[in-house]
């Protein structure tokens, strides 16, 4: 090769490891603030879904049972404690063949912590029992609503857990109700605590409704229940999956109210639901 070519050669070879060198710098400085921004748009959503839990971040070991305290003080979690009453009371028990018979319409019910599913899992950690009242709430209103099918609370989970309404660690995103109702081919109204009569006809007409609740009379966190009817002097019928026994009373409806979960997503609080 004469000393011409190969200085041609030479000097090409510079500059193609040039190119790629301004290329990888290049690429570089795209990269960096787009995954900076994916970062960021990541911790926005997870302060917007999970504020209170983002607080174990800045905690240590030690501290992170904070998070959990305040966790069931607002309701952001709908676990089963096990010092709950419905937990010691249904823990165990069969509710096969359960059909309230005391309203305007008969309600098919199913209890989470059923011996026939209470260990069942609802998603990879969870199970039916501790955190599964959105889905055997569903289950309650579907097999009630539609007379032809039944969809007890394992297959209900599993739906619920596929289609991503399990929140992990936590219970069910309140968008399981009206989503899942809609699915089944439900019509679906959400409510306020301030629409107390609109709430009311509903149940006088037949129609159930799926109430999210806060710390109180139903629950130590938070948790999902049905309304199934109002009595003639205005006290409400529920289906509480936790409990038959507080299914099996009537309800002062401002009782209800001021425990429904303030900060509802979805529409709610209260969910109105019919065929």
């Amino acid at each position: 090769m004469d000393p011409t070519t190969a200085k041609l050669l030479a000097q090409l070879a510079v500059k193609v490891a040039a190119d790629e060198e301004a290329r990888k710098r290049l690429l570089l400085l795209i990269a960096i603030p787009a995954a900076t921004l994916l970062l960021l748009i990541a911790m926005i959503l997870q302060l917007l879904t999970s504020p209170i839990e983002s607080l174990k971040i800045f905690l240590t070991p030690n501290e992170t049972p904070i998070v959990k305290g305040l966790r069931s003080d607002y309701g952001y979690t709908q676990l089963l404690q096990k010092e709950d009453d419905g937990y010691l009371e249904s823990n165990g028990q069969q509710y096969e063949g359960v059909v309230f018979q005391d309203g305007s319409r008969e309600v098919v019910y199913f209890n989470q912590m059923d011996a026939r599913w209470a260990d069942k899992p609802y998603g990879p950690i969870d199970t039916i029992g501790i955190a599964g009242c959105g889905p055997t709430s569903l289950s309650i209103v579907v097999s009630t609503l539609l007379t032809d099918q039944t969809v007890d609370p394992v297959t209900m989970s599993k739906w619920a857990y596929d289609n991503g309404y399990l929140a992990e660690g936590t219970g069910s995103y309140h968008s399981l109700i009206p989503d899942g109702a809609k699915h089944f081919g439900l019509q679906v109204t959400g409510a306020t605590a301030k629409e107390k009569q609109t709430i009311i006809d509903a149940l006088a007409a037949g129609k159930l409704v799926v109430a999210i609740m806060g710390k109180g009379h139903f629950t130590s966190t938070g948790h999902f229940i049905v309304l199934r009817g109002v009595t003639e002097d205005g006290h409400i019928l529920v289906a509480d999956p936790a409990s038959k026994k507080r299914s099996e009373q009537t309800w002062d409806f401002n009782i209800i109210l001021a425990e429904a979960r303030k900060n509802a997503g979805a529409g709610g609080p209260f969910w109105i639901i019919h065929s």
